[in-house]
């Protein structure tokens, strides 16, 4: 499997009594799908995966196939504490029909990079399947590096790509230079145009939950068109919302942002608490002018 384009995050809708509702995900779905988005991952950051139980992952990720079917990828994460569980997720993937599963490190336990690799190799054989590796020492403590990388490809075939997502330009140099078998994925959002710079042919980007086709432009513009100026140009239209995103509130503005586009996506799960009346007012500001200027550049397009 070739990762190429736009990678969404999908979030977790929830009723008003803290329920996953059904109803409003297959809107988030088919939202991304009709927005022009090349895949979808399930079990995300996101998704606010760590605060769902195990049969609540498994049930949403086998109804997201059923919603999904085979019109765009389905990728299911596996993140988990303990490894057993992550490979159960693994194995839950492939029953589901899965295209891809997301590995990443395990958070607390700061595995060493041989312990880390072993816990990928046993999710990769729980599995089978593509796999999108999930590289984000912010929260998982530890960072993949060269040794990790050079264990996983010589001992399976399925390591064919990863989210990278430390922020370190020199992490992303060095993939591109060392390991050309995997294909790397923007999991830095304000990187986005740097990444492309240097090889990457996807973005897994959350923004894309509420503003698909001006994240679909900027991938256009940089992979297919090959325009770094009309890149630019869309890059920098695209910073303030990235940068409100940072603010620390990530989870909760990204749902208020599919409350602006017209979604049911509920509240978040403890213990995050929503955006107050002036941040959903900043976001509502910011998102405007995105849409606006990057309507402006790809001519009315978006």
């Amino acid at each position: 499997m070739k990762f190429e384009g736009i990678y969404t995050p999908a979030i977790t809708p929830l009723t008003a009594d803290g329920q996953i509702d059904k109803t409003a995900f297959a809107e988030v779905l088919e939202s991304l799908i009709e927005g022009g988005v090349h895949g979808i991952i399930i079990g995300g950051s996101t998704g606010e995966y760590y605060a769902h139980s195990v049969q609540e992952r498994i049930d949403l990720a086998t109804y997201a196939k059923q919603v999904i079917g085979t019109r765009v990828p389905l990728i299911i994460g596996t993140g988990a504490v303990r490894t057993e569980e992550s490979v159960g997720y693994a194995a839950s993937a492939k029953e589901i029909g899965a295209d891809a599963i997301l590995v990443g490190s395990p958070p607390y336990a700061l595995p060493t990079e041989a312990e880390n690799a072993a816990h990928a190799l046993a999710i990769d054989k729980a599995a089978g399947l593509p796999i999108m590796l999930y590289n984000y020492p912010g929260r998982m403590g530890v960072s993949m590096g060269r040794e990790y990388f050079r264990t996983v490809t010589a001992a399976s075939k399925n390591f064919v790509a990863i989210k990278e997502s430390s922020g370190q330009a020199g992490q992303l140099h060095m993939l591109a230079r060392e390991f050309p078998s995997i294909d790397i994925s923007c999991g830095w959002d304000d990187q986005a145009l740097e990444f492309f710079a240097w090889g990457a042919r996807s973005w897994v980007c959350a923004g894309s939950n509420f503003v698909p086709r001006e994240h679909v432009a900027l991938y256009e513009a940089c992979v297919v068109e090959k325009n770094f100026d009309k890149g630019r140009r869309i890059m920098s239209a695209m910073l303030p919302l990235m940068d409100f995103l940072e603010l620390g509130k990530f989870v909760q503005s990204i749902k208020y942002g599919c409350e602006l586009a017209g979604l049911r996506p509920g509240g978040v799960r403890a213990p995050l608490q929503g955006l107050d009346d002036n941040e959903k007012q900043a976001l509502k500001a910011v998102v405007a002018e995105l849409k606006r200027e990057v309507a402006d550049i790809v001519g009315g397009k978006v």
